[in-house]
């Protein structure tokens, strides 16, 4: 997600470029100045101003993967956004696949169109798959593979959810299922608009190593990304 402390599109002129019937409401795709903002049921998500903290959600995996000797690595991004966090993944030659999960069909659509230059026609990379799911569905389904990085940037944050039902990724049932994708050299890494001391408190106690990166922003209290590896066994 963009920085939810971002509010130059406000003060300018938007132009709603595509409105969609999404899984969890209605989305907008709006241009403002030249970029472009996506708005689900009116809550600003995210845009293409900046990606800072969208692509260090990415970089500060890989490399704490790399930190582990292995083979080029397997990652999984929850939500494609304006694909910040995809580009990232396919900067360097230490990734062989990148699977994208998004749920909503029309973001993955306008990938093909008004976000393509931001995405850099990364969907059509033969390392990457785009798989059209609910997240907590996908990783919770049996087959679901194991990655060197699980990435979020699915939400605002764990207390600042898209939809009620996401939060149930930031408890530890969900922290649980996203820690069995996990390969022995894996992280796990999460994307938050703002500090969220009480999804810290749950990840010290789930992972045996857990580092905050706050990334200032324009305006507003810095991203946070939190990075998550070596996982407790999940409590019986």
């Amino acid at each position: 997600m963009g920085s939810a402390a971002d509010t130059r599109g406000e003060r300018a002129t938007a132009t709603v470029v595509e409105r969609a019937a999404g899984l969890g409401g209605e989305l907008v795709l709006r241009r403002v100045d030249g970029d472009y903002e996506i708005i689900s049921n009116g809550v600003f998500l995210m845009d293409t101003r900046n990606g800072e903290s969208e692509r260090l959600l990415v970089r500060a995996a890989l490399d704490a993967a790399a930190a582990r000797p292995g083979a080029p690595a397997r990652v999984l991004i929850g939500g494609l956004g304006v694909g910040f966090s995809l580009t990232e993944a396919l900067t360097g030659d230490d990734v062989a696949h990148v699977t994208v999960v998004e749920r909503e069909p029309a973001v993955i659509a306008w990938h093909a169109t008004a976000l393509r230059p931001w995405s850099r026609d990364a969907l059509r990379d033969p390392r990457v798959t785009v798989e059209r799911a609910d997240l907590l569905d996908y990783v919770t389904a049996p087959g679901a593979g194991r990655f060197d990085a699980v990435c979020l940037d699915i939400d605002n944050g764990p207390d600042w959810t898209v939809t009620p039902g996401n939060a149930r990724l930031y408890v530890a049932t969900g922290l649980d299922a996203l820690a069995a994708l996990l390969t022995p050299r894996g992280v796990l890494a999460v994307w938050s608009a703002g500090a969220a001391p009480a999804f810290e408190a749950l990840l010290r106690d789930r992972f045996g190593s857990v580092r905050v990166r706050p990334v200032p922003v324009p305006r507003g209290e810095p991203d946070v990304v939190y990075l998550a590896r070596d996982p407790r066994a999940a409590a019986g």
